[in-house]
């Protein structure tokens, strides 16, 4: 296995002081402690902590768009996308419990921060690679006719909810139990 870069060492000291002590009152001293990395270092790698919790999820989200790309290499249809669209993102929900965490709380933090036009230009390359993935099922008839803008929400909706839910410790069933459920009912709903 590949030794994690500086960089990658600092972002994941960064999420376990953030996961313990909040985003708010972890310091950048908490975060060259935890990473050993010295002050000159990260703030040559980051410049600032807001940066830092841009990068990391920037980061999370770069993960999870990596599995689906991996994914749309292999599906070979409409339906093995939108059952990947959800089984990616509960595999890396599940693998990176304290990263989702971290990026569900942190969306908007990001986007009002210096790092927010990364984000949406991030966000933007992220949802064109799905559209692009689709297209030509959309153009076969494959899909209900919905507005594209509203695609993405029916198919990762349920799926995201539960996640959410899962992750404050609000449900008894555990989310990868939903796997092949969520799924379906993602299938279920595009499928014209």
């Amino acid at each position: 296995m590949a030794r994690r870069s500086r960089k990658d060492e600092i972002l994941q000291a960064a999420l376990a002081c953030f996961t313990e002590n909040g985003v708010d009152a972890t310091t950048i001293e908490m975060i060259r402690d935890r990473s050993g990395a010295s002050i000159g270092s990260l703030y040559h790698h980051f410049g600032n902590k807001e940066r830092i919790i841009g990068a990391l999820y920037l980061a999370g989200t770069a993960e999870y768009a990596a599995l689906l790309d991996e994914g749309f290499a292999t599906a070979d249809s409409a339906e093995a996308c939108v059952r990947l669209l959800v089984t990616s993102y509960i595999d890396w929900v599940v693998a990176n419990p304290d990263w989702a965490r971290f990026v569900l709380h942190s969306r908007g933090r990001v986007e009002a921060s210096e790092m927010g036009e990364q984000l949406r230009e991030a966000n933007r390359v992220h949802y064109q690679r799905i559209l692009d993935a689709l297209a030509g099922y959309r153009q076969e008839g494959l899909f209900k006719a919905m507005p594209a803008d509203c695609f993405g929400s029916v198919i990762i909706g349920p799926t995201h909810d539960f996640a959410r839910n899962w992750l404050a410790g609000r449900t008894h069933t555990q989310l990868a139990d939903c796997r092949e459920l969520l799924a379906s009912v993602a299938w279920d709903s595009v499928e014209a």
